[in-house]
């Protein structure tokens, strides 16, 4: 059972600020339009029975609902015929509220743990998507292992799904065959930088190539650890179709290479319509000596991923490597290029403006 809830930044995530713009920003009522991609599911919907093999089959469910919103004859017989649950819903915006996140994140899961362990049927196998950032604010290596206790998030989406990590491993104690996958943060494909939806990171990436944050308090040395998505898809099919040997342990689905933040300001410069951000040190920044826009935005987004430029956790993914002997592909240059000339192709981001000579 899957489902998702995706937070677009900078359109629906927050009422748009003061018109005022910085030099050379685009107004803040100009959006480049975003190409809505095709939904990869086809239009086919559950009636009561398995899918024939390569076909997908979708229903309609509410993670914070009792029974999922579903009556309890559907319900039934959905679970009569489950052989494995992936369960990936959640509620991803970090500018969401702790509710939010509470409702489908934590209480969500432990519906599907319910459904996944109901009395006198047996046990079905969980595989449940989290995030490699339940490290919270540390940095350095990172096992494949229980969150460590007293962690400091940096917002209310890594706190629920650590604490729905919790409720997952309680499971698992009482016997329910249960894996954690843990993906970084998730963009393009690895060959051509191709994503469904261009949200979160990928906003973030927008306000700042556009010029509307152009200061960024960063720690010396913080890195992201940017995973193409293709590498989390065939690391979660490599743990469902291995659920017997894989039950029991946490995966990271992750580069293991992770980009260091000042990279970043070397390929805006690389890209002539792009502004480059300035990094200077957490305790020297004071949003307040910002203009009014760029405070705005600082406020009202930039601040939901502060920690992120803070920390240099390294993941380690021994687990999936030991299970599939599969690694990532090299999240280099050449990938940043393609994940950002993913999103000028798609008008995402803006592309480079030639120049009109007289003569």
């Amino acid at each position: 059972m899957t489902g998702r809830r995706p937070v677009t930044l900078p359109g629906p995530l927050v009422t748009a600020p003061p018109k005022a713009s910085p030099s050379g920003a685009r107004p803040v009522d100009a959006e480049p339009p975003i190409a809505e991609p095709s939904d990869p599911l086809p239009p086919a919907r559950w009636q009561g029975s398995p899918p024939p093999p390569g076909e997908i089959r979708t229903l309609a469910a509410d993670l914070r609902l009792d029974r999922f919103g579903l009556d309890p004859a559907r319900l039934d017989t959905l679970a009569r015929d489950l052989d494995l649950i992936v369960h990936c819903a959640a509620v991803t915006g970090f500018d969401q509220p702790p509710a939010s996140h509470r409702a489908v994140n934590v209480e969500g899961t432990a519906r599907i743990l319910a459904l996944a362990d109901r009395p006198g049927a047996a046990p079905v196998p969980v595989l449940h998507v989290s995030t490699a950032y339940v490290c919270g604010d540390r940095s350095g290596p990172v096992a494949e292992a229980p969150f460590r206790a007293g962690a400091a998030f940096a917002n209310a989406y890594e706190a629920s799904k650590a604490e729905a990590e919790t409720l997952v491993a309680a499971a698992g104690a009482r016997g329910l065959p249960v894996a954690i996958a843990r993906p970084s943060i998730v963009v393009g494909a690895w060959a051509d930088g191709a994503i469904a939806r261009f949200d979160n990171f990928y906003g973030m990436l927008r306000l700042v190539a556009e010029g509307r944050i152009r200061t960024i308090p960063a720690a010396h040395g913080a890195s992201l650890d940017l995973v193409p998505i293709d590498h989390v898809v065939r690391g979660l099919a490599d743990i469902a179709e291995r659920m017997r040997e894989a039950a029991g342990r946490i995966y990271h689905l992750v580069s293991g290479n992770p980009v260091p933040v000042t990279l970043l300001r070397d390929l805006a410069l690389s890209y002539p319509q792009f502004h480059a951000p300035r990094f200077v040190p957490p305790e020297g920044f004071d949003p307040a000596a910002l203009a009014e826009e760029e405070a705005w935005w600082h406020t009202h987004v930039a601040s939901h991923y502060a920690s992120y430029f803070r920390r240099a956790p390294r993941f380690v993914d021994d687990n999936l490597r030991a299970l599939t002997e599969r690694g990532c592909p090299p999240v280099d240059w050449a990938f940043l290029c393609r994940l950002v000339d993913r999103c000028i192709a798609a008008g995402f981001l803006r592309p480079e403006v030639a120049q009109r000579t007289s003569g």
